[in-house]
């Protein structure tokens, strides 16, 4: 495989981002990551130009929080085939609304939020009694560059997320807006300490504690699917494994 990769980098089928290179000068061999180049997107038929200049320029911090995406539903991938769960993306939940999905709130103080989650995609499963069920998710790649808390709402932070989040499900967005009946938002993060400071500020919302689940990156090392999960209810632990019951939505 690593052959390949460099045999078509070279041959300007993919790019290198350059942002990688400082990390290789101080820490030694790394897994290098690639992107389209102008090649490929021409053989492929990709309506955007130049896409071997995009990849190489993509700065060091875009680069990472696209990385660690991509680590969260590789992971993912592999334990739904373990577990025989359909794992489905953005582009087959066939959503009312253009992709990527986005959308707008009202938080409590009547500030407007625009939400646009990292990843969207959805676990699909047979029940007990043999109907297929659907739980949606809204992924959130937390790198640990914003700031958890901040003194205005007009300041972007982690806890203006969470507000976004919490007014989607009190005004029921979801359902009306995006046509999914229920959802639940992963964060990975950085480290234990940066889990802890994001659920003291989910503590801080008034309802929708129980749709947050949050941990660091030593859960890719896990199938996701039983590892432990920290919910934004107090002191509550959970599973993806542990399907809601469609009759019973997300508690506060």
């Amino acid at each position: 495989m690593s052959r390949r990769l460099q045999w078509l980098f070279h041959h300007g089928y993919l790019e290198r981002p350059r942002a990688q290179l400082q990390y290789y000068e101080h820490s030694g061999s790394q897994t290098i990551a690639y992107g389209l180049g102008n090649k490929s997107g021409s053989l492929l038929q990709l309506n955007r130009a130049s896409w071997g200049e995009k990849n190489r320029a993509i700065g060091r911090m875009y680069l990472a929080h696209a990385l660690l995406v991509s680590d969260v539903m590789v992971s993912l991938e592999l334990a739904c085939r373990q577990h025989v769960i359909r794992l489905l993306h953005e582009d087959e939940l066939n959503l009312p609304v253009e992709s990527p999905l986005h959308w707008r709130v009202k938080i409590r103080d009547g500030t407007r939020l625009g939400v646009i989650p990292d990843h969207v995609f959805a676990l699909e499963y047979t029940d007990q009694n043999g109907q297929v069920q659907r739980v949606f998710y809204f992924l959130e790649a937390d790198r640990g560059t914003m700031p958890v808390v901040r003194e205005k709402l007009a300041q972007t932070s982690f806890y203006r997320k969470l507000l976004a989040y919490e007014a989607t499900w009190t005004s029921k967005v979801h359902q009306r807006h995006l046509g999914i009946p229920r959802f639940r938002v992963l964060t990975v993060t950085t480290s234990a300490a940066r889990v802890k400071s994001l659920l003291d500020a989910c503590s801080r919302l008034q309802r929708g504690h129980g749709l947050f689940l949050f941990a660091d990156e030593s859960v890719l090392q896990k199938d996701l699917l039983t590892a432990v999960w920290q919910c934004g209810k107090a002191n509550a632990m959970t599973t993806l494994a542990d399907l809601p019951n469609p009759a019973n939505p997300h508690a506060s």
